[in-house]
């Protein structure tokens, strides 16, 4: 009898890490290798939110908190919200979690039951799907088409409820695609689940600060304060604070589900890092001037990247509104063979192709529940980035 449990046998491991592993495999070998697959920004986290970690070591700050976070950061969190997106959410409707990754898998195993269903517009992060499955819900997976922008539609998502749908998922700026969604792009979608109310709505707006041409992302909540009563809300320090490995996400939240989530991580991993927390108070208060210019480097580097591997044969790149990916198609690639001789089937056997071959690590689109593309991160140096997209054109060219 196998020790795993038959719920892990329903999950995949995230393909992200996978093919990150890999590359740090063929690195450790002597192997030059441009990694783009990983969504971490390259920045250091600022140095007055380092200073603050060192403060609360300083001061003794290493204790055990309340499960749902210290009063001083959802008390922080809570202004955030509201100073960003006009959200009024009280500190006991928020509650802190060890990343934005918790934060959804508190959700879904507070809430659903075997068979619930949960609609996910793809592409989508990989972790979606499989945290659903987990809690044992059935994942909905709802193709965005690319002549839309990646971006759902109100028909497609009226399309997909059913009797069983409890959860709608909405990640704005998107990972994979970078697609961002305005009001007016969310006020269809506000129409449709105005009509279902059973249907709760879980928004990830982790990127929502990195968004670029003066492109201004909405959230539900804001466009519709109606559906407030069924939405949590989700953020997160880590990507606009270049804090990935400070693990401190968050969400607003009615208060019945807040204390859901609230009892379920009362007995996982209860509270988050104290120190971690303290550098997340000082993140949401202090000054927030270099988001600004994280955002214009990113603007410049997604610029060069969607230039280059437009010229890449066989590759179309559309240009993304947020988040630090480029999502392009590899319609023209496919069914070829690559030069070191791999018939290229499908986006993984590109993917593989890519990295053996010329050392650039990406990720497949089959990963974000989307055939027939790949995400490249360009959260890394420009330098870095100009030569993988080399690279890559090297690459495409050398298809027959």
């Amino acid at each position: 009898m196998s020790i795993v449990a038959d719920r892990l046998n329903r999950i995949s491991p995230s393909q992200t890490i996978v093919i990150s592993t890999k590359a740090r495999a063929l690195k450790a070998e002597g192997r030059n290798i441009i990694s783009l697959s990983a969504g971490e920004p390259d920045f250091r986290t600022p140095d007055n939110i380092a200073r603050a970690a060192m403060k609360a070591i300083e001061n003794g700050q290493t204790k055990y908190t309340d499960v749902a976070g210290t009063p001083e950061l959802r008390k922080a969190v809570a202004e955030r919200f509201r100073t960003d997106s006009g959200l009024d959410y009280t500190p006991e409707e928020v509650i802190v979690s060890t990343g934005g990754k918790q934060v959804i898998y508190n959700a879904m195993m507070a809430s659903l039951n075997p068979g619930d269903e949960a609609i996910i517009p793809a592409p989508c992060w990989v972790s979606y799907p499989d945290i659903v499955t987990l809690a044992e819900g059935v994942p909905v997976i709802v193709p965005c088409k690319r002549e839309n922008g990646f971006k759902l539609t109100a028909e497609e998502l009226e399309a997909a409820i059913t009797p069983r749908t409890k959860w709608f998922f909405l990640n704005s700026p998107c990972n994979p695609t970078g697609a961002a969604y305005s009001a007016e792009d969310l006020r269809p979608l506000c129409d449709v689940l105005l009509r279902h109310p059973h249907i709760w709505i879980f928004t990830d707006d982790i990127y929502a600060k990195l968004v670029y041409d003066g492109f201004r992302p909405a959230t539900f909540v804001e466009v519709e304060p109606r559906l407030r009563a069924r939405t949590v809300t989700m953020n997160g320090v880590s990507k606009a604070y270049a804090m990935t490995g400070w693990r401190i996400g968050f969400s607003g939240a009615p208060v019945e589900m807040t204390k859901a989530m609230n009892k379920l991580q009362g007995q996982s991993t209860s509270n988050p890092c104290s120190i971690a927390q303290a550098a997340a108070v000082e993140a949401l208060t202090g000054p927030q001037n270099f988001i600004n210019e994280m955002v214009e480097t990113y603007q410049g580097r997604r610029d060069l990247v969607v230039s280059m591997l437009n010229q890449a044969s066989g590759l179309q790149c559309d240009k993304p509104e947020g988040a630090f990916y480029v999502f392009p198609s590899l319609e023209g690639c496919l069914g070829k063979t690559s030069a070191g001789g791999r018939k290229l089937d499908t986006d993984e056997d590109f993917v593989t192709a890519l990295l053996e071959e010329e050392g650039v690590a990406a990720v497949h689109g089959s990963a974000f529940m989307y055939p027939g593309h790949l995400r490249i991160s360009y959260a890394t140096d420009t330098e870095s980035l100009r030569e993988a997209c080399e690279r890559i054109q090297r690459f495409c060219a050398g298809l027959v």
